[in-house]
Order: structure tokens, then C-alpha cells, then sequence
């Protein structure tokens, strides 16, 4: 029986010693991260029978319990991935926001910079200092497109470094991961236990994990975790991890694509789509739906500006007397044309801007990829932008993507497919074509005058050149015309180009059309009356060319011929600011969010100093009384040993 007393004492300092240790393993672990508070589980001995009845033989601890509840880690996980996501979305957009809202460094000072100079030749033609002024505001804007450009190109290759590093993050813990998983099996096959403590290591890197991209843990029934990302991409299978890269695109060689890497050097496409939550997912998404949105934004006001006053001042006169030409240039790159690495075909395809104000006005912000089906001998064209998707035949091809002219050459074979960016290189190659002030087309190349010896009391305009003649411009737009008078209400043209009519009907006000220039001839004129168009020769006052040049500004040029430069950009720029505003709101959400998950986990699983201190003392005195149940079984005992 002594012995009984004094077995039962030691398995209750047993029992006492476990719970301080776990108490006190509880209370250092305090502040470690993805810690889940321990106890103890003990349970009764089986009793022995005597004569008197069972008798207790004390207690023993079963197992060493982690507090862990299922629902509400895996809550935290999602919560941390999404809120990973929103504050990478965030900073990247705030980057964007900043620069193309910006009242000093943004592009609408200089364009309006621009438009003064315009207006300023207008205003005094022959003037040199108002011309050079032209020249110098010019220059200013095209500087600041390029240096936006440069500016979004550098938050471009700021996104693919950081590409990179959260790919090896993700691979390294991939790997931690795994050998997590092979470490818990040889620890619960040794002592048929939980490890707590590297299950709290691998519940904490998976979380980790999470805020770099979402994953999916499948849980097997040896105790290790499957870890999936994306639409079900393996990246750890039991103690086997698996890598991720972030390679150059094939398709688009601005940008890095995340690819998993397979045995031998080879590597398997994934859907950038299906990588989302974590920084990760926030890279992309920024970079899909807001960054390429912005550069090819921002690269057709520069295209559309171009096209469009290049196409006016051609129906100009400089001041040497010479019609005029390009006042800005794009280099050969816009539009651009990539070919898929991927594709096996012999076909070329090669666009071109329509060069019209109608081609212009039809370019949208998007950026297409072209995928050949040989089936039915067609092509799919999807916006990469806009996310939308059409399909057109071969035959069709020329006028598959708005504003541009396509066309193939060579054979594709199916499945080849072509990335077409139709203004995203425009704010970078865009450039000034003049620096000569003499060579600024203010004036119009034609002229229009009333005979002195005309005696009725019609008048004639100026005369322009209609902008329907370019390009090119009409050969015999320079010829002598004359129109003359038969009656009050006809007349007759003769000069180079016209055909020479007779006996046309005069309206007074309407509208007279031969060689490309239009004129108005109103009021009553007599029978043989003339009035003559012919070149403006030595119109160096003349501003009639850079009237129409100013008035570019106020007209809806872009986007189907809605908006102005300035508008498509003040557009471009509220949808960035709108973008980045939604997305700091549901970054400030998700971090509430979870905030409250933590707490909610951390009221089950989180460690309470207060409760440990209650434990300390609990299992102190246990320990205190066990210790005493061993001294009286000791006393008993000398006791016995002390009879005669």
C-alpha cells in the first residue's frame, strides 16, 4: 500500500511537471508568430480491485494538445492573402496616380503649353520670336511624353524585379514547407504524438505563403500537407516541392510571366489570370488592368496628337513658300507587332496606323493578340485590355483591330498567334519632325480674290484646303482657277483640274469645291464677274492654317471622335485615380478584416499571460501536494521499516 502511495505521488509530479513546462512553454512562445497555445491531457489510470473495493492508481498524461481550430486559420489565410493583395494593388497604383494626376509634371500643362504657342502664330504669323516659341513648347511636349513614358516604363520593370522576388520567396518556402511535412511524419511515426511545434511552423509558413500568392492546402492522411496555387498547380506534393520562375513573356517581351519549372530546364505556362490574392496577384492585376491601360492611354493621345496635327499642318504653307510637312514623327515601333515564340507557322504579320483622323479616332487603349485557327481559316481577336474577344475572318484581317491596317504574310499554322500593341510605345516614339521655324505651315497654300473690275456686290472667302484631300494632297491644288459669272445665278470654272464646267447654279454661301479647297462666294454677283483661287504667294502673314492647327485642340479626336486630346487624358487619369481610390478602400477593408480574423483565432488558439500565470500557480500546487503525497508515503514507509 506504501508503495501504491508513493507510485500515485510520482505519476501526480508527473502530470504537475508536464502542465509547467507546457504552462511555461506557453508563456515564452507568447510573441512567436503562428504559435497555438498548448495543454495538457491527462486522464485516470485503471484502478486495481481489492477486497475493499477499486482502488485508484492516479493519473497520467495522455497527450500534449494544440488548441487549434480549423475554420478559423483557414479564415486568416484567405483574409491574408486578399489583404496582401489590395496593399501591393495599392502602392503600385498610388505610383500611377501620382504621376499622370500631377498638376505640374503631368502632360496637361504642356499640352496646353503647346496649344498657346499655336495659338501665338496664329495671332502674328510672320512673327520668328512667336514661331520659335512654337518650336520650344513643342519640344516640351514631346519631352514630357517621354519622359512619362520612361517614368511608367520604369513602374513596368519595378513590377518584374518584384516578380522575381516573390517567386524565390514562394519557391523557398515551398520548400521549408515540404521539409516540414517530411519531418512531421518521422516525429508522429516515432512516438505516435503530434509535434506540435512543427505543426505550428508549417501552419506559419503556409500563412506566409499566402501573403505572397493564394494557396490551397489540401490536407493527407499521413499527416502531410498538399499545397496548391493557381487553378491547381501543385507546389508542394508531400516532402516534394515544386519551383516557380518568373521568365520573359513569349508573347510579351515587356513583361515577366510566371511559369513552373520542370525537370531537365523546361518550364510549364501558367494562366496569369488563375495566380491571384498575395503580392503576387497584386502585381498582375495592377500591371494587366491598370498599368498596360495607362501606357497605351497615354500612348494615343501621343499617336492621335500626331496624326492629327500632321495631317492639318500638310495642308499648310511655311514660310518659304513650300507646303507643308510633318511636324511630329513616330518611329517604326508604333505600332508593334511581336510574334509568339511558340509559334511554328511561316506567317508575318505586320500593321500600320490608318493615318486619317478617322483612323486615329478609331484607336482604342487596348492591346490584342491575334491566335490563327486553320479550322476555319479565321483569327480570334481578344483585347488584352478591355477583355473582350471577336472573332474575324482571314479575309478580314486588314481591319481586325481599330485604326490600324493589318496584314499577313507567309502561312501561320494553328494555334500561331501575334501580340499587336497599337499605341503603347506612342508617348515614347513620339518625336518633333521640325526645328526650323521656317518650316512652320501657319499660312494656307491657296488664296482667293475678287477681280477690282467686278461690279456686283459678291464676295469670296480666304479659301481652305480640305482636310478629305489627305493624305495625299490634291496634284492641282496649286493651279489657277477662275470662276466666272454668266448671270446672277450661274457661273462657269475653268483652270487645271477642274473639268471646266459651265452653267453651274449659284447659291450665295454655299459651297464651292474643286482641287482639294473648298471657297464661299455670297451676296449678288453681275454677269462677268470673276474671282480667282490660286497659290498664296508671299502670304507670310497669312494665319489661316494655324487657326485650324489651334482649333485641333477644342475638337473630338479620340475615341470614336468623343473626346478632345485633353479629355481622353483627363480620362485616362480618372480612371487610375478612381482605380487606385477603390482599391485603397478595400485595402483599409481587408486589413480590418483582418485584424478581427487574428482576434478571433487569437481568442482560441492566441496565448493568455493571465491564464498561464492562473496555471502556473494551479500546477504548482499540484505539484506542491503530489510532493507531499510522496514525503507522507516515505514517513509510512520508515515507519514500517522502524517496527520490531
Amino acid at each position: 500500500m506504501t508503495s501504491s502511495i508513493i507510485d500515485i505521488g510520482v505519476r501526480a509530479l508527473n502530470v504537475a511537471q508536464y502542465g509547467l513546462v507546457t504552462t511555461q512553454h506557453n508563456i515564452a512562445n507568447v510573441n512567436t508568430p503562428g504559435f497555438h497555445r498548448q495543454e495538457i491531457r491527462q486522464s485516470t489510470l485503471l484502478p486495481f480491485g481489492t477486497g475493499a473495493g477499486w482502488l485508484g492508481q492516479g493519473a497520467k498524461v495522455d497527450t500534449v494538445k494544440r488548441i487549434y481550430n480549423e475554420f478559423l486559420d483557414n479564415q486568416v489565410l484567405a483574409t491574408t492573402a486578399q489583404s496582401a493583395f489590395f496593399e501591393t494593388y495599392s502602392f503600385q497604383v498610388r505610383q500611377l496616380d501620382n504621376l499622370l494626376g500631377d498638376p505640374n509634371s503631368g502632360l496637361s500643362p504642356a499640352l496646353q503649353q503647346f496649344f498657346t504657342g499655336v495659338q501665338t502664330v496664329a495671332n502674328d504669323p510672320a512673327s520668328v520670336p512667336a514661331r520659335q516659341l512654337l518650336i520650344s513648347s513643342a519640344q516640351a511636349l514631346v519631352a514630357r511624353f517621354n519622359a512619362m513614358d520612361q517614368r511608367i516604363q520604369g513602374i513596368r520593370e519595378g513590377v518584374d524585379t518584384q516578380l522575381q522576388g516573390v517567386t524565390a520567396e514562394i519557391n523557398a518556402y515551398a520548400a521549408q514547407i515540404a521539409q516540414l511535412n517530411e519531418k512531421i511524419v518521422l516525429a508522429q511515426n516515432t512516438n505516435r504524438q503530434p509535434p506540435n511545434d512543427l505543426l505550428d511552423q508549417r501552419d506559419q509558413l503556409i500563412a506566409e505563403l499566402n501573403e505572397r500568392v493564394r494557396a490551397t492546402v489540401v490536407k493527407q492522411d499521413d499527416g502531410t500537407f498538399n499545397v496548391f496555387i493557381g487553378n491547381g498547380q501543385a507546389l508542394v506534393v508531400g516532402h516534394v516541392p515544386f519551383r516557380l520562375a518568373a521568365v520573359r513573356s513569349t508573347l510579351d517581351p515587356d513583361n515577366l510571366d510566371v511559369v513552373l519549372q520542370t525537370g531537365g530546364g523546361g518550364q510549364i505556362a501558367l494562366n496569369q489570370l488563375d495566380l491571384t490574392g498575395g503580392k503576387l496577384g497584386g502585381l498582375l492585376a495592377f500591371r494587366r488592368e491598370a498599368l498596360d491601360a495607362a501606357q497605351n492611354g497615354l500612348g494615343r493621345v501621343a499617336v492621335t496628337l500626331a496624326e492629327t496635327f500632321n495631317n492639318q499642318h500638310r495642308l499648310g504653307q511655311d514660310l518659304l513658300g513650300a507646303l507643308g510637312g510633318d511636324f511630329f514623327k513616330l518611329a517604326s515601333t508604333t505600332p508593334t507587332v511581336k510574334a509568339s515564340d511558340a509559334n511554328t507557322g511561316t506567317g508575318v504579320l505586320s500593321a500600320s496606323l490608318v493615318t486619317s483622323n478617322a483612323g486615329a479616332a478609331a484607336l482604342t487603349t487596348g492591346s490584342y493578340r491575334l491566335t490563327y485557327q486553320a479550322g476555319s481559316n479565321s483569327y480570334v481577336v481578344e483585347d488584352l485590355v478591355n477583355h473582350t474577344t471577336n472573332t474575324v475572318a482571314a479575309g478580314s484581317l486588314a481591319t481586325a483591330i481599330p485604326g490600324l491596317t493589318l496584314s499577313m504574310t507567309g502561312s501561320p499554322t494553328d494555334g500561331d498567334s501575334f501580340l499587336v500593341l497599337p499605341s503603347r510605345y506612342g508617348a515614347r516614339d513620339i518625336s518633333l519632325a521640325i526645328d526650323d521655324v521656317n518650316r512652320i505651315a501657319a499660312g494656307a497654300p491657296i488664296r482667293a480674290s475678287a477681280a477690282v473690275s467686278n461690279t456686283g456686290s459678291a464676295t469670296i472667302t480666304p479659301g481652305t484646303v480640305d482636310a478629305t484631300s489627305q493624305p495625299p494632297l490634291n496634284p492641282n491644288l496649286l493651279a489657277p482657277v477662275t470662276i466666272t459669272f454668266t448671270s446672277p445665278t450661274t457661273f462657269d470654272v475653268s483652270g487645271v483640274g477642274t473639268g471646266n464646267p459651265t452653267g453651274l447654279s449659284y447659291t450665295s454661301g454655299g459651297a464651292i469645291s474643286f482641287n482639294g479647297w473648298t471657297v464661299q462666294i455670297s451676296g449678288v454677283p453681275a454677269a462677268g464677274d470673276t474671282f480667282t483661287i490660286g497659290p498664296n504667294t508671299g502670304g507670310i502673314g497669312d494665319g489661316r492654317n494655324a487657326l485650324e492647327l489651334a482649333a485641333l485642340q477644342i475638337r473630338n479626336l479620340l475615341a470614336g471622335n468623343t473626346t478632345t486630346y485633353q479629355g481622353a487624358y483627363s480620362q485616362m487619369v480618372s480612371a487610375v485615380g478612381s482605380r487606385s481610390q477603390e482599391v485603397q478602400i478595400n485595402a483599409k477593408a481587408q486589413a480590418a478584416l483582418l485584424t478581427q480574423t487574428k482576434q478571433a483565432q487569437q481568442e482560441v488558439s492566441g496565448v493568455n499571460l493571465d491564464e498561464e500565470a492562473a496555471n502556473l500557480l494551479r500546477y504548482q500546487q499540484a505539484y506542491q501536494a503530489a510532493a507531499k503525497v510522496v514525503q507522507t508515503g516515505n514517513i509510512l514507509f520508515d515507519t514500517i521499516l522502524g517496527l520490531r
